[in-house]
């Protein structure tokens, strides 16, 4: 128990500290990371530009597999929760996952960072942090937050890796469209795990069944 505290306090300081460069770096226009924008940036741009089917695909890709995605499984969750009396794991994923946005507009409010003027897809807001980075890092670890009781090893390992690969492929695709500079979408990530963090304890589920909970519980005293 001892070291699994350690490792989130670890991970939460590294994340703080991912998003606090990023933001530092861009309002400081700091010469090595205005470089790694702009040169993938210009890569992906020059692969985009006459691939119209190419840009089509990763747009529609992240409308299929962005925020909102995850918002419409929450809410049959939230449903499913509240018909079994599990308030706390309904108001975590409300919490989590349907106030993610605001957290990102807010953290955008402040930033002020204009979208990449390479931009190959429509952007409504502007560019610091990555609202799908952010979302679907969020989106991701609070669905195998409340489903992880209910599943087995196996199921566990395979929506781990299809999870941790979303989150991956959706921050990608952002900079392949150029809607996004690559430290939006690392901030994006960063961000958006520390908001996990904090609403797990400031919220923490209860699974969707009284025998998942006690599956928890033996898996925590492991």
């Amino acid at each position: 128990m001892a070291s699994k505290k350690t490792w989130l306090i670890a991970s939460l300081v590294v994340a703080v500290a991912v998003y606090a460069t990023m933001w530092v770096g861009y309002a400081l226009s700091w010469a090595w990371l205005d470089a790694v924008d702009t040169d993938l940036l210009q890569a992906f741009h020059n692969i985009g530009a006459s691939r119209p089917s190419w840009v089509s695909f990763w747009v529609v890709f992240c409308a299929v597999f962005g925020p909102n995605g995850f918002r419409v499984v929450a809410l049959v969750l939230v449903i499913v929760a509240l018909v079994r009396r599990k308030v706390a794991t309904a108001l975590f994923l409300v919490i989590s996952i349907g106030l993610m946005g605001a957290v990102t507009e807010g953290a955008k409010y402040l930033a002020g960072r204009p979208r990449p003027a390479t931009a190959l897809a429509h952007g409504s807001s502007t560019s610091f942090p990555s609202g799908h980075a952010l979302g679907v890092m969020v989106g991701v670890l609070a669905l195998l937050t409340v489903l992880w009781p209910h599943l087995s090893q196996r199921l566990r390992l395979v929506l781990a890796v299809v999870g941790g690969a979303l989150v991956l492929v959706v921050g990608v695709a952002r900079v392949v469209l150029n809607v996004h500079h690559p430290s939006d979408v690392l901030a994006g990530w960063a961000l958006g795990y520390v908001y996990f963090l904090l609403c797990v304890r400031l919220v923490p589920p209860r699974g969707l069944s009284s025998a998942a909970e006690t599956r928890e519980a033996l898996d925590t005293s492991r």
